[in-house]
């Protein structure tokens, strides 16, 4: 009869593996923007925070919508097209609605599941309705670098 394994037995250990929870490593203090504000503020703005998109909140700190380069994109061509100026026009107009969400006590494996089903770069968490935060793939490769052995199940 031949060696079925050379690491020998493990050893079991008494604490529980840490559970990696989207709310432990997702953003907290975000750049929101508002339906109501102008286009053009909100290109200087991520711009200037060197950031391509941020969660559409209302007044009482709903999710409403996102609003992302992909989103200015048509601002631009549709500008040109109908030779009008970017200027006049809303973030409500051209905002994506209903932005997919994740739960604040999602895993972490389950958020990277959903960034390469989905293709998105960021989800905003929400909680009872509210914005709270959001997770991006940088803040999930983080929590990757943090994972012990034992936490790969």
């Amino acid at each position: 009869m031949g060696i079925k394994n050379f690491m020998g037995k493990r050893e079991t250990t008494a604490n529980a593996p840490q559970k990696f929870q989207v709310k432990d490593f997702m953003t907290r203090k975000l750049i929101t923007f508002s339906p109501n504000q102008g286009i053009t503020e909100v290109m200087e703005t991520l711009l200037k925070q060197r950031i391509t998109g941020g969660p559409v909140v209302n007044d009482k700190k709903q999710l409403v919508g996102i609003i992302s380069d992909t989103d200015l994109m048509h601002v631009i061509g549709e500008s040109r097209y109908h030779n009008m100026p970017v200027g006049n026009r809303l973030v409500s107009d051209y905002m994506s609605l209903q932005p997919a969400t994740i739960d604040e006590d999602a895993d972490i494996f389950d958020a990277a599941a959903r960034f390469l089903k989905t293709g998105h770069r960021r989800f905003p968490v929400t909680s009872e309705g509210k914005l709270i935060g959001q997770i991006s793939r940088m803040d999930v490769i983080i929590a990757a670098t943090q994972l012990k052995g034992d936490q790969w199940r």
